[in-house]
């Protein structure tokens, strides 16, 4: 009579063996699902991409700053000019008044005594303005004998004359100024206008 042998389940030596499916399983757990190198290479690209991404916002917003201090820079050179511009302007009535006064002394008589010492006083004020106008950047707008220009002369009236060439200017009668290279207040002038052949006329 044979004797039976109770082995335990977990007895090594009662373990079942493993069937070819849940032995293919446990390679494949241990085994990685994908190349090493593949995936370096995918990470990298990842990488890359996105450094790629960030300096293209980087440089974006470096731009976006750059027009920003360049707008801001214009508008505050702007605003003191602006500024410089309403106190200069003030000044301009003195030149004014200086040279409607040395106008009426050429045009009296001869100078003499007092009045000569007074035309050799305005002539020494009005050069000393015109010095003082000159460091801070006002020159003034030729006009007599030039050719008629919208953008510095105003035509406070036209002057039928043979002697000058269609719209030039023929007179001044305010001088204008110009202010780092701006216009600060135009001159007014007297235009000339060539007669018109009498055959036009009676047309």
């Amino acid at each position: 009579m044979t004797r039976s042998i109770y082995r335990h389940p977990s007895d090594p030596e009662e373990s079942k063996p493993l069937s070819d499916s849940e032995d293919q399983e446990n390679v494949e757990s241990i085994t990685p699902s994908t190349d090493p190198q593949a995936q370096l290479q995918a990470d990298l690209k990842a990488a890359k991409n996105e450094v790629a991404e960030w300096q293209d916002r980087f440089l974006r917003k470096a731009a976006e700053f750059e027009n920003y201090r360049k707008r801001t820079d214009k508008e505050k050179t702007d605003s003191m000019m602006l500024a410089k511009s309403s106190v200069l302007l003030e000044f301009l009535s003195v030149a004014d008044a200086c040279e409607r006064a040395l106008k009426s002394i050429s045009e009296g008589k001869a100078a003499s005594g007092s009045l000569q010492q007074y035309q050799q006083g305005v002539e020494l004020l009005y050069k000393q303005l015109l010095d003082t106008f000159a460091r801070t950047g006002i020159v003034p707008i030729e006009a007599e004998g030039t050719p008629f220009d919208p953008h510095l002369h105003e035509a406070l009236s036209r002057e039928e004359t043979a002697e000058f060439k269609e719209d030039t200017v023929i007179r001044e009668l305010r001088r204008g100024y110009l202010f780092k290279d701006k216009l600060l207040r135009p001159a007014q002038v007297i235009v000339a206008v060539n007669p018109q052949p009498k055959d036009q006329k009676s047309g």
